[in-house]
């Protein structure tokens, strides 16, 4: 059995496309699909928008995570982190194995931008540890970006097993490469496109310019890391996806028993 893992991170537009003139759920789940991941680490996922609802048709009521799980087959964890009256968004992890919600850290700054990190383990079963997957969406400021690295190191450093191998991926908004100094160094992740030189350009879709989304690895040997360009993924949501496909470090894949030793 393969000890391998794809995983996805894509900023989903709350299911609208790039202009917010057409609802694109339904094409994403079926592009997502296309991609077979493992894990699925969403952002700016709706939760409910009544408003939009009443106005577009076509536009579900059900919660966006409960229709990609059912379309994608497997399970969902959403951490509302932007709530108002008729509406709310928030990250999203899915998995095709079973998930352990573990938090919903809220590392808002400033009220115009509710941001969170979901916090979620799975355990997969040829691993001896569970992996810990962090789904982050931070600010457009830098300076509110600052403060957020360091709710972020101050989590990672006191609630999560510096043996466990973890994935903290999702929208940093981040153009400058601020958050390799700040989480990659301080906490020793890896940043799955390093190996490559140049960081992918995610945004915008139809012509990205700007490398705003991120994976970062630790004990995790990264296999092969790639944006997802051109089409149908230009004409979804305002992000491209990046597919990143890992394995954990040896020491963490279970050994076989001898059976000489067993009873």
């Amino acid at each position: 059995m393969s000890s391998a893992l794809t995983i996805a991170t894509y900023n989903m537009h709350k299911g609208m496309s790039p202009l917010n003139q057409q609802v694109k759920l339904d094409q994403m789940a079926a592009a997502l699909k296309g991609l077979s991941p493992d894990v699925l680490f969403l952002q700016e996922v709706q939760g409910q928008n009544l408003k939009r609802a009443q106005q577009l048709p076509n536009f579900p009521r059900q919660p966006h995570y409960q229709i990609l799980s059912e379309a994608l087959d497997c399970e969902a964890s959403y951490g509302k982190n932007a709530q108002y009256k008729l509406r709310d968004h928030g990250n999203a992890i899915l998995s095709n194995l079973p998930i352990i919600t573990r938090n919903n850290l809220n590392i808002t700054v400033n009220q115009m931008e509710q941001r969170g990190v979901l916090h979620c383990e799975i355990q997969p079963e040829s691993w001896s540890l569970p992996l810990v997957c962090l789904c982050a969406h931070l600010n457009l400021r830098e300076p509110d970006r600052e403060k957020q690295y360091q709710a972020i190191y101050e989590y990672i450093n006191t609630h999560i097993n510096p043996d466990s191998p973890l994935i903290l991926a999702g929208d940093f908004n981040d153009w400058r490469r601020r958050s390799c100094e700040n989480l990659g160094e301080n906490l020793g992740l890896q940043e799955a496109f390093a190996c490559q030189g140049n960081m992918p350009k995610t945004f915008p879709a139809r012509l990205p310019i700007l490398s705003l989304d991120r994976v970062y690895t630790r004990h995790l040997d990264v296999l092969a890391a790639k944006s997802m360009r051109g089409l149908p993924w230009q004409s979804l949501s305002d992000h491209l996806p990046l597919l990143v496909k890992v394995q954990p470090e040896r020491k963490i894949i279970k050994q076989p028993q001898n059976k000489s030793q067993s009873h």
